[in-house]
């Protein structure tokens, strides 16, 4: 599983701007933008990531 491409998906269908999908995930505006520069979540991350993403379908 690729989480980033998985929030990719989910921004695109939403709308939601990558800056709020960090902040209400998360709590981290920046998530996005440093996940595409390399930065790997943990597992506690990935789960909320996930869970929230679940949440909006």
């Amino acid at each position: 599983m690729h989480l980033l491409r998985e929030i990719e998906v989910h921004l695109r269908r939403t709308g939601m701007a990558p800056t709020r999908f960090g902040r209400e995930s998360v709590r981290d505006p920046r998530l996005v933008h440093d996940m595409k520069r390399g930065r790997e979540p943990g597992r506690a991350m990935i789960a909320r990531v996930l869970a929230f993403i679940e949440s909006r379908k």
